[in-house]
């Protein structure tokens, strides 16, 4: 008896301007998809030769079709679930954030927690940053945690302290921050490693994740254009793609790290990378060098200009960075660290530097943000084969309040995409969502014009640091398979890589640069399918 096979599905994109990144090949006119693998890129009559019966044919209608992108940098379920939290973007006073709350309490049980992203002192009338009493006013009885945008920062009202068991005795833990008013109580802000005082009920970390909550944001990344993200959550992240990969409904190819204080566990139960398939698996350690530029914890080689005795925050010392670092490298996991400010970055290359000399040149090592870097380092990315994993959307968020919190020498430094670029240094982009919005076309124009997308400054901030159009696309794809060594697969579009392809309405290398945000996605394809259409 004969075993019946199920045909090979085609998709077959026809009369298209096609920019493959393969230097072979760089331009095309048609693509064949046969599954989840391009079997032909070149001409449209070649490309016809392909149907069957079973085919799928686009006509592209001359439209510029790309490598689908990759978010190098994004908290997934942090997204997904903001997008059903209180959320304080645009908000431009304390007044208009504690108006959010305000609605919110009268949509809730008393007793209910509320929890919320996105807020940003920094953008509001007075940046002073808020207390528990303005949250305490309009909330008495329900418990509130409100992350800041960077995730470096959580606001509590009084409520929520107390249930955390936060009293005027608490000590931080190693590399956190407790603020505290005149008469050293609590005020309701926590930094960095003190977050971790509120257990696992904060927000995307706490509780299992509803298995439709990401589906919908995964909908939203396709209509951006993004067909992979390398993911930067726990276990309730880990858990939730899973699932969705069990039942088949997986269309978001997912890279995921492991936090730092998982790793003896992974250790432990002999995971390596590349554990699962070409739709999840694990990579990567993530470690936390310091904080962030807005919360005044970004581990800095000279102080805050605005708190003079104030370099930062090392959330974690070199001696254990190492430890973690060397454990994760002998596990045959790659070793991703956060690094923002200039003392961070240093002492991270020290750390990978060690790991080259003691024979570890086949784990891949990441920078993530690489913020505001000092010169003397740009060199040495190359040198050790480090991958800068940055994030545009952030430079245009942050550009004055890094003039402001560091002055224009240093700040000059911040995002230096050309000098790492120039210097050989391979750049993954990604977004940090939900901290700055997924959509690669704008991390695009910010790494382009170094302008908001009000074309402010005029020039560009620190214009030297501009890159072109086809480096930034470089490194939303070919740059970010590279960093998680996937570019035998993916980052262009060459017989043999994946079917993942985008389709825009308009050709970003030859409109002005200050329309580039916005130019829609018509197609995004994901392993050979159509996961969303504009068209």
């Amino acid at each position: 008896m004969l075993e019946s096979r199920v045909m090979p599905r085609h998709l077959i994109l026809l009369n298209g301007n096609v920019i493959t990144l393969d230097p072979d090949m760089p331009r095309a006119a048609a693509l064949v998809l046969r599954d989840d693998e391009i079997v032909y890129v070149g001409d449209d009559t070649t490309a016809r030769s392909y149907r069957q019966h079973n085919s799928e044919t686009l006509d592209l209608q001359g439209k510029l079709a790309l490598p689908a992108f990759t978010d190098s940098h994004i908290h997934f379920t942090g997204l997904a679930q903001s997008l059903e939290n209180i959320d304080f973007a645009g908000c431009g006073s304390l007044q208009d954030a504690v108006e959010r709350v305000r609605a919110r309490v009268a949509q809730t049980p008393a007793g209910q927690l509320l929890w919320g992203s996105g807020w940003n002192n920094a953008e509001w009338s007075d940046p002073a940053f808020p207390n528990k009493r303005a949250l305490d006013a309009v909330a008495p009885r329900h418990p509130v945690i409100l992350t800041r945008k960077d995730g470096h920062s959580v606001w509590l009202n009084s409520l929520a302290l107390r249930q955390a068991n936060i009293t005027r005795d608490t000590l931080p833990p190693e590399g956190g921050v407790i603020d505290r008013d005149a008469n050293g109580e609590p005020n309701g802000i926590l930094r960095e490693n003190a977050i971790e005082l509120l257990g696992d009920g904060i927000g995307a970390f706490g509780g299992a994740i509803r298995a439709d909550t990401p589906q919908r944001a995964i909908r939203h990344a396709h209509s951006r254009g993004l067909v992979t993200i390398h993911n930067i959550e726990g276990a309730n992240s880990m858990r939730a793609f899973q699932d969705l990969r069990a039942q088949n409904k997986l269309t978001l190819r997912v890279v995921h790290s492991i936090p730092a204080d998982q790793l003896a566990s992974a250790r432990q139960l002999g995971i390596q990378r590349g554990l699962g398939d070409e739709w999840f698996r694990v990579q990567a350690v993530k470690i936390f060098a310091d904080g962030s530029l807005g919360s005044h914890t970004a581990e800095l080689r000279e102080p805050f200009l605005d708190t003079p005795d104030n370099c930062g925050v090392g959330v974690t010392d070199s001696e254990t960075m190492l430890d973690w670092a060397r454990d994760a490298a002998d596990a045959k996991l790659d070793v991703w660290i956060h690094a923002i400010g200039d003392r961070a970055i240093t002492r991270v290359l020290d750390v990978f530097a060690t790991l080259r000399t003691e024979g570890f040149h086949d784990t891949r090592l990441r920078v993530e943000h690489v913020q505001h870097l000092h010169p003397s380092d740009v060199a040495r990315f190359r040198e050790l084969d480090v991958i800068a994993s940055m994030q545009p959307l952030h430079q245009p968020s942050d550009m004055f309040v890094a003039d402001a919190l560091l002055g224009r020498e240093r700040a000059a430094w911040t995002y230096a995409f050309k000098s790492l670029q120039d210097a050989g240094a391979t750049l993954a982009f990604g977004s940090d969502c939900p901290v700055e919005k997924l959509d690669p076309l704008l991390g695009i124009h910010a790494a382009v014009t170094r302008q908001n997308t009000q074309g402010v400054p005029e020039n560009g901030w620190y214009p030297e640091q501009k890159i072109s159009v086809m480096e930034a696309v470089h490194a939303y794809t070919l740059g970010a398979a590279q960093s998680v060594g996937d570019d035998s697969r993916a980052g262009t579009l060459a017989v043999g890589k994946r079917g993942d392809v985008i389709v825009l309405n308009e050709n970003i290398f030859e409109i002005p640069l200050r329309n580039i945000p916005q130019v829609s996605v018509s197609y995004t394809i994901s392993g050979g399918a159509v996961v969303h259409s504009a068209v």
